[in-house]
């Protein structure tokens, strides 16, 4: 291209009229102020609108929930009444003559029974607003009809039941109300709501006076709320309260049908008869007074309801002109807005029409520019069209120039000269400045993934080699010793005392501990050897090549010795010890896990044979974990194959030998070798992966027969809970929590019919797995503490943790040796202090039995009462209390 045309300055145009002339006169300030103004009006509108619908849809709730309230404390006095009326001791403690009595009974049971149709009524008006409500005091109200029937309380609980039932409608009620008048309810609305409010507090106080005074009459026992004078004077006492706050309603025609109606011969009458003032202590009303004061409330309740709903009907009235007047307002404003947004849009197109033609043009040489291709720019119409076109022009010129650079760095060119010459103007700067830190960035990113592969394949701590590199770094060493003919050595290290090092001085002391035994085992090494950290307390070492075995024996035996010497961290002096595991390469097929797998199990006999010492993968170990490898394979393919079954042992009540739930219990009948003992499979299961698949197994297999059996029971193995030991393993697993709901779920199970029990370590030990099991429990699942007391778990503890049963192990309850009793116990009681359930186990004689049930235990399973049993045998068990010769 020729210079020319890269450096000749943009021609000179004449002054045109400037641009944010037309933006500023057309645009600019009509449109920001329209869209500033109409979006704070809108807004306004909006929130009157919504909030007016909001506090009208409030009062109708309030208004169907007084009415509620009004008819439960409408019905408690017919209850109580009746009550009272059928209790020949009452009616003799009043004084009336049970003829005259008996005589009244069917007016008062209609009476009572007109009452409940109203209640019933009102909840299920309440239930089109709020069936949640309506729901719980159907349910609740139910419960004190029936048991106001069968007569199960006294009339000093009935009355409780149901002042209580009352006061949570009441205190619904006010919430309600005081949501009504929340936020921008006009003052008028908010003071009907207020008189609604005090008109229903005068009915409920007005309500409570007749049981009050007749329970009074009554001699209840000591502490009696309705059967004491006091009960009835502190019940006139909020009567009168509530009668003077009527004073202060605000709406005259409210006030006006009060000061009628307060002065009605049934306000008075009652007024007057049930003034405590006016009546001595002692004094009896007649038949005849009851029968007048019983009327006179009748017409009051039904003035006083009256009262109510105008009250009500007041505030939803004024409810719902704030609603449809706040709808207006902004239905009109949105209108308003969108006429003077059109107004706005059609001086906007006129703007554009003005100016589109010189922009377009502008516009189209701008996008051969931004496809690559550096055209001439033109520049014309107004003054700052032309503006921008002489500075596209220049920009041209400039990326000319910059394509020439870019080429260079693209080309890898990093030294070229050209890239050393710096631009025109600000954006050459910019440009000479990222050439420079494209280089500068190119050496940082080397640097930063040599850094990420470091960390990625060492321990944080201690700067060794982690686990995967460990693997990495076996294998590379296992593939040059097949190559040479050498053998590779590697030292499984597992620190012995490091647990107690954590628990009595703190991580941060681990960690020191951990960083000085890492320093003081390299320094044991030679140059081509290797230690890495596997994780919490171990370690190994890789060894190659290694002359013969008894060399890595030699090391072994220095390394513990140099572990074992005191350490001081963090001011504490500590000491721990090592045991190690010697595996040697011994042929070709042997990869780095399955020599890893050799250390980890010599380093395992060592711990068992005491601690300290080091120990040498050996045949007898290679057939121990070969016949370990075989029997996880087994275990795998029978959870395949369906060999595994699921019997149920009974727990019963201590009292009766009624069942009071079973636990699950895994069986293997492994094809060719029967029945094998659960010892003898589970641990095996518990080193993998699999006991995560057998617990899951059993969880399904445990929850769908309780299921069954609730099923088929018609309502007997209601209250029966399933027992299901999980492993800690699974417990710590981040799938634990969807697997007991998933289990629950398929079956179809409530959720507090299932108990996990585990062990004692794996709740203290282990902060995930308290964690999973916390989540477990808000599942609604119980969690029981198994074979408790052969743990480290103290009774102190059991307060704190996330538990609700305790099972005490069989050792203890089988023990004879002296104190094992006052032990047992002592954890019942302490269990009970706590609010747990005890459950003991292996119960296998009838003095054992004896002796849990002098000391209140509550559940107990064990051989005396069942064996466990295949799922058929075990369900016959809920048809009547468990056969055995200690009930009878």
């Amino acid at each position: 291209m020729p210079r020319a045309a890269r450096t000749r300055p943009p021609s000179r145009t004449r002054r045109g009229v400037p641009l944010w002339a037309y933006l500023t006169a057309l645009v600019g300030v009509p449109l920001l102020g329209v869209l500033v103004l109409s979006s704070v009006i809108i807004d306004t509108r909006r929130a009157e609108a919504a909030s007016a619908v909001r506090a009208e849809a409030a009062v109708q709730v309030t208004a169907l929930v007084d009415e509620a309230r009004r008819t439960v404390e409408n019905e408690a006095v017919w209850a109580l009444l009746l009550w009272a009326m059928d209790s020949p001791a009452t009616i003799e403690a009043i004084g009336l003559p049970v003829t005259q009595v008996s005589a009244q009974r069917p007016l008062v049971a209609g009476l009572q029974s007109d009452y409940r149709a109203a209640t019933d009524d009102a909840l299920t008006a309440l239930g089109d607003r709020r069936p949640d409500l309506a729901g719980t005091v159907r349910a609740d109200l139910a419960t004190l009809r029936r048991v106001g029937e069968a007569r199960t309380t006294g009339l000093h609980g009935l009355y409780l039941d149901y002042v209580s039932l009352s006061d949570q409608l009441m205190a619904v009620e006010r919430r309600t109300a005081t949501d009504a008048g929340a936020g921008g309810t006009p003052a008028a609305t908010r003071a009907a709501i207020a008189d609604a409010q005090l008109v229903a507090g005068y009915a409920q106080a007005a309500s409570r006076q007749m049981p009050l005074y007749l329970g009074s009459m009554i001699d209840q026992e000591a502490g009696s709320l309705i059967g004491s004078r006091l009960g009835w004077e502190t019940g006139w006492l909020a009567y009168t309260d509530a009668r003077a706050q009527l004073a202060d309603l605000t709406d005259p025609s409210i006030a006006d049908r009060w000061q009628r109606f307060a002065v009605t011969p049934a306000v008075q009458g009652l007024d007057s008869s049930l003034d405590p003032a006016a009546t001595p202590p002692g004094a009896v009303p007649t038949v005849a007074q009851v029968v007048t004061l019983v009327l006179q409330r009748t017409t009051r309740d039904t003035d006083t309801a009256a009262l109510s709903g105008a009250a009500f009907q007041r505030a939803q009235l004024l409810a719902e002109e704030d609603a449809d007047a706040a709808t207006v307002r902004s239905t009109t404003t949105l209108v308003l807005a969108g006429g003077l947004a059109a107004l706005a849009a059609l001086g906007a197109a006129l703007l554009a029409r003005t100016i589109g033609r010189s922009l377009g043009r502008l516009a189209a040489q701008a996008a051969e520019v931004s496809q690559g291709s550096l055209v001439e720019v033109e520049a014309r119409g107004p003054r700052e069209v032309r503006t921008v076109g002489a500075a596209l022009g220049t920009a041209v010129g400039s990326l000319r120039r910059i394509q020439d650079q870019a080429r260079a760095v693209a080309e890898g060119d990093l030294t070229n000269v050209l890239l050393e010459e710096p631009l025109p103007g600000p954006l050459g700067t910019v440009v000479h400045a990222s050439v420079q830190r494209i280089v500068s960035s190119v050496r940082q990113r080397e640097e930063l993934q040599s850094a990420l592969a470091h960390q990625a394949a060492h321990d944080p701590l201690t700067d060794l080699p982690n686990r995967a590199q460990a693997l990495a770094l076996t294998t590379a060493a296992l593939n040059r010793g097949r190559r040479s003919g050498e053998k590779t050595g590697l030292l499984f290290v597992d620190l012995d005392g490091f647990k107690a090092v954590n628990d009595g001085y703190g991580h941060a002391c681990g960690d020191e501990v951990l960083r000085e035994v890492a320093r003081r085992l390299r320094g044991q090494l030679r140059g081509g050897d290797v230690v890495c950290r596997l994780g919490g307390d171990e370690f190994v070492v890789l060894v190659e090549p290694v002359d013969a075995e008894a060399d890595l024996v030699e090391l072994a035996d220095r390394l513990i010795s140099v572990v074992s010497h005191p350490i001081t961290a963090l001011g504490h002096r500590v000491g721990i010890g090592a045991s190690i595991g010697v595996a040697v390469s011994r042929d070709a097929g042997v990869d780095a896990d399955a020599l890893l797998a050799e250390a980890d199990t010599a380093a395992y006999r060592a711990k068992a044979r005491g601690r300290g010492r080091a120990e040498v993968f050996d045949d007898a170990l290679r057939e121990q974990l070969s016949a370990q490898a075989e029997l996880e394979r087994a275990i795998a393919a029978g959870l395949r194959d369906g060999e595994f079954e699921v019997h149920y042992q009974p727990v019963v009540h201590v009292g009766s030998a009624d069942v009071a739930g079973y636990e699950a219990l895994v069986r293997w009948n492994r094809p060719g070798h029967g029945m094998v003992p659960p010892d003898q499979f589970i641990p095996i299961a518990e080193t993998t992966r699999l006991v995560c698949d057998l617990d899951r197994w059993v969880l399904g297999q445990a929850t769908r027969q309780l299921a069954a059996w609730r099923a088929a029971a018609a309502g007997r193995a209601d209250a029966v809970t399933m027992a299901v030991n999980l492993s800690g393993r699974h417990l710590t697993d981040r799938r634990v929590v969807a697997d007991v709901a998933a289990a629950l779920a398929d079956a179809g199970l409530p959720a507090d019919r299932l108990v996990l029990e585990v062990t004692e370590t794996v709740l203290v030990d282990d902060p995930v797995a308290a964690e999973h099991l916390a989540a477990i429990r808000g599942l609604g699942v119980s969690v029981a503490i198994d074979d408790f007391g052969t743990g480290y778990t103290s009774i102190g503890q059991l307060r704190s943790l996330p538990v609700d049963t305790l099972k005490i192990d069989r050792s203890f309850v089988a023990s004879t040796e002296p104190g094992h009793d006052q032990l047992v116990a002592l954890m019942i009681r302490a269990a009970h202090t706590f609010g747990l359930t005890v459950v003991a186990e292996g119960v296998e004689d009838l003095a054992q039995l004896g002796r849990l049930q002098d000391e209140r235990c509550d559940h107990a399973q064990g051989w005396w009462f069942s064996r466990p049993l295949p799922a058929d045998r075990a369900g016959e068990l809920l048809l009547g209390p468990v056969a055995v010769p200690a009930v009878g």
